[in-house]
């Protein structure tokens, strides 16, 4: 009979587990600990657990941790991993580096259904969803090649790279949970930010749970009919329906937003798109990151000239809207902003 993976049960169903072996229940606390707090990926390692309780662990469970398959480094310090699951199949994680902050960029899906046709990432085929310790992992391994490359630890979280993390809500949260409980890794949650390509009912549905950790809308197009050509999610979540759920976030939770916006050349980038924008922003206690676009295999887009960028920059500073302008990091090893896809530059 196959093992289970240890690591899918919470804290309330180990304990369950526990007391079923016949093991008193803080047993339970104690496994829990070693796997959350000190990510502990073998039973060997619970030494406060006496070797016969680790045998029988052992007989019953399993752990399915993820190993780095690949590792590549940009010219400017990026580090871009490729991840294999228990499975085989492989994902992507990126380290980005900076004077103040060790940031780590992960994936919450095993490709992307949602077809975003900058988005090299949305070319794949979307396989499964990760679990959270999948998730909780590749914050662990980006961490130590953080240290081992740079001497510092992670600052800062992204739930930016493979998949849609909101179509994934549960493990997605959980992990969050592994990563920002004092059980856990004690991050703070205000250093880890959710970015969702836009699902407005789950927005709300985050608002409700009043989460702590940061949102950003892929938004990139303040126009509908702009948007459902490069951002098929929109047809079912109008720009006035995720309007909306932003702004019923910030009331709940009291947090700003961040609008990301990639500059597609003569698509999205001229005068009049910048006051669609405007138009959008001004309704929602926002950040709005003009991000430059990373030109993909997959597409035609080109990207916006540095003046055209600035002139867009300039003007939205000029109507009040908090914006900054983005470079995008790892572009040489594909690494950058919508360009994983399991793709190894030689």
């Amino acid at each position: 009979m196959a093992k289970k993976d240890i690591r899918q049960f919470n804290r309330e169903d180990l304990q369950e587990v526990i007391t079923r072996l016949g093991e008193p229940s803080f047993r339970a606390t104690q496994i829990y600990q070693w796997i959350w707090n000190k990510s502990a990926t073998s039973f060997d390692e619970m030494t406060n657990l006496s070797k016969t309780f680790r045998s029988s662990l052992k007989q019953q469970f399993e752990f399915r941790p993820i190993h780095v398959d690949f590792q590549q480094t940009s010219e400017d310090g990026t580090i871009k991993a490729s991840f294999r699951l228990f499975d085989g199949n492989i994902i992507e994680g990126v380290l980005i580096p900076a004077d103040r902050r060790m940031t780590a960029c992960i994936s919450s899906q095993v490709g992307c259904s949602l077809s975003c046709t900058f988005c090299a990432t949305g070319y794949l085929e979307r396989k499964r969803n990760l679990s959270a310790a999948e998730i909780y992992d590749q914050v662990i391994q980006i961490n130590r090649i953080a240290i081992e490359n740079y001497t510092a630890p992670l600052s800062n979280i992204v739930f930016m790279g493979m998949g849609e993390p909101l179509l994934n809500y549960q493990a997605v949260l959980q992990a969050i949970e592994y990563l920002s409980s004092p059980e856990g890794l004690g991050m703070s949650s205000r250093r880890i930010t959710l970015s969702t390509a836009g699902i407005a009912k789950m927005i709300r549905k985050l608002a409700d749970e009043q989460v702590r950790f940061n949102l950003a809308l892929s938004l990139h197009a303040a126009n509908d009919r702009k948007r459902n050509q490069i951002m098929p999610i929109n047809e079912s979540n109008s720009l006035q329906s995720l309007s909306d759920a932003l702004q019923y976030f910030h009331q709940k939770t009291g947090s700003k937003i961040t609008l990301e916006y990639i500059a597609l050349s003569k698509f999205n980038d001229q005068p009049a798109d910048a006051e669609e924008l405007y138009h959008f922003a001004k309704k929602i206690p926002c950040l709005v990151n003009i991000i430059e676009y990373n030109p993909i295999q997959q597409a035609s887009f080109l990207k916006s000239s540095f003046e055209t960028l600035e002139k867009f920059r300039a003007y939205l500073e000029g109507k009040g809207i908090n914006v900054r302008l983005r470079r995008s990091r790892g572009k040489d090893i594909d690494a950058a902003c919508g360009q994983l896809a399991n793709k190894r530059r030689q």
